[in-house]
C-alpha cells in the first residue's frame, strides 16, 4: 500500500451538509491526506457545520476567500500550499471510498506519462454520471448532441455524442480525451509544466480547457474504471439555476473561441455562438419556470436525498451561482 500523501482541494460554495460528508470520506482514506477547503464566500452554514462535524482541532485547512472567485480561481489559490506529488480536485458534493486515493496513486505511479486521471463517477442511484469520461465537445459534436443526431443516426462515427456514458467500461485504465472536474487526480509535475486552470472561466468548461492543454503538452488523461465515487450533482447551485446556466454557456463560448475558431470557418463560429446563446435562453427559461409556483421545484433533484442521518441542520442565506458538474 502506498504511503504517499495527497493534497485534496475542495472548492465550497453553499454546499451545506454535503461538504462535511465529503471531507469525512476523504479523511477516512487509507493514505495520508492534506485537505484544503477553499470557501468562496458561502452564505450558508456549510463551514460552521464542517467545523462542528469534525470537532476541534479541525483536521483541514479552510481558506476563506470572502467572495465567489469561481471554481478555477478557487482551486488555484490553494496550489502554492500543495507539496504532494499528487493533487486531487474534488467537488464538495462527492463521496469517496477509503481506498479511492490509494488506488489512484497506484495507477498514476504505473503511468508516468499520465498527467491527470479520473474514475467512474456515479449518480446516487448507481448509474454512470454523464461527463466522467468523454470526447472533446467540438462545435460539431456539440451540435450532434443538441440536435440528437447521435440517436437518429446511430453507429456512425461522425454522428456520435461526445459523452461516453453508456459505452462498455474498459477492463483497465485507458486514455480518454476529457474527464469531469468533479474528480481530477493530477500530477503536480504536470501542473507545473502546463500551468494552473484558466481563471477566465468562472464556472464550467475550465476542466475541458485543462484537458485540452494537458494533451497538447503531451500528457495522457486516464479514465480508471475500477475506482468509483458518488457525486450528488448540483448541490451548490440549486437555488439559482438560471445563473448556473449563464456561466455554463458563457464558458462554452470561451472554450469554442479559444480552441476552435481557427479550425472552423468564421460564419460557422458565429452560428455556433448564436446557437449557444439561444440554448442558454431556452435552458434558463425552463429552469426558471420550473421554480415558479406550480412548477417542479426542488431543493435537491429527485432521487438524490441524503440519508436522514446525514441531513444538515437548516441553513440560512441563499446560494447564488456555484454548482458543480
Amino acid at each position: 500500500m502506498s504511503r504517499k500523501s495527497v493534497c485534496v482541494v475542495i472548492v465550497n460554495y453553499n454546499a451545506g451538509a454535503m461538504l462535511a460528508e465529503c471531507v469525512r470520506s476523504v479523511l477516512a482514506s487509507t493514505v495520508p491526506v492534506e485537505v484544503f477547503v477553499s470557501d468562496n464566500g458561502s452564505q450558508d452554514d456549510s463551514i460552521a457545520f464542517l467545523r462542528a462535524a469534525l470537532g476541534a482541532p479541525v483536521p483541514v485547512t479552510v481558506i476563506e476567500n470572502r467572495e465567489n472567485l469561481g471554481f478555477a480561481k478557487g482551486c488555484n489559490v490553494v496550489l502554492p500550499r500543495c507539496r504532494s506529488e499528487y493533487v486531487l480536485f474534488l467537488n464538495p458534493d462527492c463521496v469517496v471510498e477509503p481506498d479511492t486515493l490509494g488506488e489512484m496513486i497506484r495507477v498514476m505511479d504505473a503511468r508516468p506519462d499520465a498527467g491527470m486521471a479520473s474514475c467512474l463517477v456515479l449518480n446516487p442511484d448507481g448509474t454512470e454520471q454523464a461527463g466522467c469520461r468523454r470526447f472533446v465537445p467540438t462545435p460539431w459534436r456539440s451540435m450532434v448532441r443538441v440536435l440528437h443526431l447521435h440517436r437518429a443516426i446511430k453507429h456512425h462515427p461522425r454522428f456520435r455524442s461526445f459523452m461516453m456514458t453508456g459505452l462498455p467500461l474498459p477492463p483497465e485504465p485507458e486514455p480518454v480525451e476529457a474527464i469531469s472536474g468533479a474528480f481530477m487526480f493530477v500530477r503536480s509535475a504536470a501542473i507545473k509544466a502546463v500551468g494552473a486552470m484558466d481563471e477566465r472561466y468562472f464556472l464550467h468548461c475550465e476542466d475541458l480547457d485543462w484537458c485540452m492543454r494537458f494533451r497538447a503538452a503531451g500528457w495522457k488523461i486516464l479514465f480508471v474504471p475500477n475506482v468509483r465515487i458518488t457525486h450528488w450533482k448540483g448541490t451548490s447551485g440549486r437555488t439559482h439555476p438560471a445563473r448556473v446556466e449563464y456561466h455554463k454557456h458563457r464558458g462554452m463560448i470561451r472554450f469554442y473561441n479559444k480552441f476552435f475558431r481557427h479550425q472552423y470557418p468564421g460564419l460557422l463560429m458565429v452560428a455556433v455562438v448564436a446557437a449557444v446563446c439561444v440554448r442558454f435562453v431556452l435552458k434558463a427559461s425552463w429552469v426558471t419556470l420550473r421554480r415558479m409556483p406550480g412548477g417542479t421545484r426542488a431543493g435537491r433533484p429527485a432521487g438524490r436525498e441524503l440519508p436522514p442521518a446525514r441531513q444538515a441542520p437548516a441553513t440560512h442565506g441563499s446560494a447564488s451561482g456555484q454548482p458543480r458538474r
